[in-house]
């Protein structure tokens, strides 16, 4: 069996876009530039270059407090499993100092827009976590697999009404796990432009084509926005409850037996609504970029379809959507040998350990027969891992299982871009052409 060909793996400082490692300066601040993370070969040769040289990386770029950057597999798995070392709390994703002071006055002081799971550190995390465990377990998505399966149905005949082209990305991609997390949520169709809107605001919020004015003010009205929202919600599930999340979420109580607060209550519709939608679609869109860019991979898929569940797992490690969290040292540590300080923070590049040639075999090759493609960090590792693995990767693969069944001659109509984040971004543009059966 034909396998691909090995994609050349990017190099560091061969392009003014790809700043020299000798320039910390210009080098650092492209670690945290939301373009780098829009340009798939800039981020690519940046992290390789701190994989090989500098595993463990001091950060110091302008405008925002230092950190450590993590970059490879098995360092990155070793701070996510010391749970009492490195903490969520309070430090969580990337922001600029001038950020960072905009929440808080936004906020009237607090470090944060909201509170959701994974910001938490144990015991919370343990107790807001087993709130919807049982919901989001493998055996309970798969009595969702029927409604999932109508959803990319619907999705599909779409496709073939729009004439043999599209824009993956924009049309299709972004709107079936949005469905499918609004089956999960029991809110009506009619909710999905603002739905699409809040997160595309929320995880969006430095690219230009998403973001509302003034950065963080913007988001913060998006959260109010979506508060309003929520408050609906709650107040109608406490009064009919439903075999929904916003049942369990609505009547979830803590530890002491007391109500949820608010904020947590719309953090955990947030990360639900928004995590659950923009990584999938990112994933989606993804894969079938590298399926086109790679004709050898799409007829194993299609001679074989038992490979399709090991072939989303290669599409989420390609993708890497979630782009990194932080952590923060509670204590004195080491980390591959370099001395971490007590308050240091910590980025773990999902997408740098999910190009590890110490972990795969040709990290820069898209194969679909992947030996190892599960071990993949997209999801993240430990007891953070992601709650909703088993429905992203259920949802993708019933998608792929319709497009292959509906479509052929699969190519590209335009280039692709990529949205302007550095916390979660994915494809926002992939213009298609496509062959309906």
């Amino acid at each position: 069996m034909a396998t691909a060909a090995l994609a050349p793996e990017p190099e560091i400082g061969l392009t003014p876009n790809v700043p020299a490692p000798t320039d910390k300066a210009a080098f650092d601040a492209a670690i945290v530039d939301p373009d780098s993370y829009a340009n798939e070969e800039r981020y690519h040769a940046i992290f390789k270059h701190l994989r090989e040289e500098a595993p463990v990386y001091w950060c110091e770029p302008e405008g925002y407090r230092p950190f450590w950057t993590v970059a490879r597999h098995a360092d990155i798995k070793r701070v996510e499993l010391d749970t009492d070392t490195f903490l969520n709390d309070p430090r969580l994703t990337l922001s600029s100092i001038a950020d960072e002071e905009r929440v808080k006055a936004l906020t009237g002081g607090s470090d944060k827009l909201t509170r959701n799971l994974v910001s938490m550190d144990n015991p919370d995390h343990r107790h807001f976590r087993a709130m919807t465990q049982a919901y989001f377990s493998a055996k309970h998505m798969r009595q969702l697999e029927d409604d999932i399966r109508a959803l990319a149905k619907e999705s599909v005949e779409h496709m073939a009404a729009l004439g043999g082209q599209c824009d993956f990305a924009a049309e299709v991609a972004v709107w079936f796990p949005l469905r499918v997390i609004m089956l999960t949520l029991g809110v009506p169709r009619e909710d999905e432009t603002f739905l699409m809107k809040i997160t595309q605001e929320v995880f969006g919020a430095q690219d230009f084509d998403h973001m509302r004015p003034e950065e963080m003010g913007g988001l913060f009205a998006t959260i109010a926005e979506f508060n309003a929202w929520c408050d609906r919600i709650t107040a109608d599930r406490k009064i009919n409850p439903r075999e929904d999340v916003s049942t369990i979420i609505a009547n979830a109580t803590l530890t002491d037996g007391s109500p949820m607060g608010n904020m947590e209550a719309m953090s955990y519709y947030l990360i639900i609504a928004a995590a659950g939608h923009d990584t999938t679609s990112s994933s989606s869109s993804a894969g079938l970029l590298e399926l086109i860019r790679n004709p050898a991979e799409m007829k194993k898929l299609r001679d074989d379809p038992s490979l399709l569940p090991n072939a989303i797992d290669e599409m989420i490690r390609w993708a890497s959507p979630v782009k990194h969290f932080f952590r923060t040292a509670a204590v004195d540590a080491d980390v591959a040998g370099m001395a971490i300080k007590a308050g240091d923070g910590l980025v773990m590049a999902y997408p740098s350990a999910n190009r590890d040639a110490a972990m795969f075999e040709g990290p820069f090759a898209f194969r679909v027969d992947r030996a190892n493609a599960k071990q993949h960090l997209a999801f993240g590792y430990g007891p953070h891992l992601c709650l909703g693995q088993h429905l992203a990767k259920m949802e993708m693969r019933i998608l792929f299982e319709e497009l292959l069944a509906r479509f052929d001659d699969f190519e590209l109509a335009g280039d692709p871009a990529w949205t302007r984040a550095s916390f979660v971004s994915g494809m926002k543009r992939l213009p298609i052409r496509y062959r309906t059966k």
